[in-house]
């Protein structure tokens, strides 16, 4: 049984998270025909036709809010969601199968020289600066040798993660332990990039959802799109016709204007997400989606969206949890089980090892189930259950959850807004001329009248009543409620 849940302090953080995705340089970098071709056998060929999508820090920071790293979902009104493998393939266009992304570890400046080239002078920890990248090889000649023509190639996949799915909080640094793997591209083709993602991503969210933590980073143009499919919260507004018919999904939000987000802060995000419904929320997306004919290299793995394993990258081990978020499979929601602990951190006794499904089963110590897990991943997709009773869910979960992260809007907020609103009314009812009125329209005029003020004033007594209960609990002594008569209303209301 999941602990009752405790969000960043007690309703939020106290401002938005820094967000790193380093994208805005990828334009620069000038792939020749025979580099896209290695891409694309690396297995990134759609993903690095996605454009930078301006972040919405607020929007990031309000979902963060509600994660839950014991299950790797978040915690929202309507019961628990996440992002499966299935959002990562279509919104993305990155494999979900294969391979699980590990590799040699090598000492960096060897791998550099090896693979590159070339050794950056400032290498320290591991870590390749993107803009040194970017600045040695940003432009390969037409007529480079092949040697040449690979090792640009394999900086520009490098940088291509480093400033997307495997960023991280140092800014503007990638990992070198990466570069191995695009030794050979065909091999590299064979590593599911896609699930490694995820789990880069799910450990940021973890990570971010701490309190003492400022930035998160990771995949975070997956994150926020797949808010804008599934929550439509935050979405900006279309300049033109949907981008239906592209492939990967996330070209959808190519070239759109902010819309309203640019007033949104998080306080705004907070409050729609507390007033989520499942009417609100679009549980199958992707179903009515126009889907290009590259769908077809992606439409066999997408039965790992239902597999319950564990996503590894490197060190990180995360688990896939599909059986708490089956709505988005178009399931119907069960209690789940109780997640079974696991290792967070991948360790080899052999940094040479070649991960198959042979040399996994020979592993020993306690990596080895996790890592079998995945291996196994085909063998624990999640069936449909019969004669299930949501309510039963919801009953559950609403015992063990905080639906409401945002603050409670005082009572004197509350007011002022309810005031507007009904002086906006009468401002409508004075602009009729009731000389030019029947008895019968005038008397209907009059009843609007006093509906109105009668509501508003049942408004008032709900919203003391349960400030009331919102003092009692936090003890304190003064309730901040403004006491008002109803004379006193029916003069702010008629004047």
């Amino acid at each position: 049984m999941i602990k009752r849940t405790i969000f960043l302090q007690q309703f939020g953080r106290g401002s938005v998270l820094r967000c790193h995705e380093h994208t805005s340089m990828l334009e620069q970098w000038k792939l020749t025909p025979k580099q896209i071709e290695l891409v694309e056998k690396a297995g990134f060929g759609y993903f690095r036709m996605i454009p930078t999508i301006s972040l919405d820090n607020a929007l990031i920071s309000a979902l963060v809010e509600r994660w839950r790293k014991e299950t790797n979902t978040f915690h929202l009104p309507v019961g628990e969601m996440t992002i499966t493998l299935e959002d990562v393939a279509l919104i993305l266009g990155l494999p979900i199968d294969g391979k699980p992304v590990m590799g040699v570890t090598r000492p960096p400046g060897n791998v550099c020289e090896n693979l590159l080239g070339k050794v950056p002078e400032d290498l320290t920890g591991g870590m390749l600066k993107l803009t040194w990248l970017k600045e040695s090889f940003s432009k390969c000649p037409e007529d480079a040798p092949v040697e040449e023509i690979e090792r640009h190639t394999r900086a520009y996949l490098l940088y291509l993660v480093g400033c997307t799915i495997f960023s991280t909080t140092t800014g503007n640094k990638v990992s070198a332990m990466y570069l191995p793997l695009f030794k050979n591209f065909d091999e590299a083709g064979k590593f599911a990039w896609g699930a490694a993602a995820l789990a880069f991503l799910y450990r940021a969210l973890g990570n971010a959802s701490l309190k003492s933590q400022s930035t998160i980073s990771g995949s975070l143009t997956l994150l926020q799109c797949w808010s804008y499919y599934r929550l439509n919260v935050g979405n900006p507004k279309f300049n033109q016709e949907p981008n239906d018919g592209f492939f990967p999904f996330a070209l959808r939000w190519k070239g759109r204007a902010t819309g309203p987000r640019s007033n949104s802060n998080i306080v705004t995000y907070r409050k729609a997400l507390d007033s989520l419904q499942p009417s609100d929320v679009k549980w199958l997306p992707y179903r009515d989606l126009d889907y290009s004919p590259e769908m077809e290299d992606f439409k066999e793995s997408l039965i790992l969206r239902a597999s319950e394993t564990v996503l590894i990258c490197f060190d990180k081990a995360e688990r896939h949890l599909p059986d708490r978020c089956l709505r988005q499979f178009g399931m119907l929601q069960p209690i789940p089980k109780d997640v079974q602990r696991w290792e967070r951190k991948i360790r080899f006794s052999d940094q040479g090892l070649d991960v198959t499904k042979e040399t996994i089963l020979q592993l020993k110590g306690k990596n080895q189930a996790e890592l079998k897990e995945w291996m196994d991943r085909r063998l624990h997709i999640i069936k449909d259950e019969e004669s299930v009773d949501e309510s039963m869910y919801m009953e559950w979960y609403e015992r063990i959850t905080r639906k409401f992260v945002g603050r409670p809007e005082s009572l004197e907020s509350e007011f002022q807004r309810i005031v507007t609103a009904m002086r906006e009314i009468a401002d409508i009812a004075d602009s009729l001329l009731k000389d030019e009125m029947g008895f019968q329209d005038r008397q209907s005029l009059d009843e609007i009248k006093n509906t109105a003020l009668s509501s508003l004033m049942d408004v008032v007594e709900d919203s003391k009543r349960s400030r009331r209960k919102i003092a009692t609990k936090r003890k304190r002594e003064d309730d901040p409620s403004p006491t008002i008569s109803k004379e006193a209303a029916l003069d702010v209301w008629m004047h």
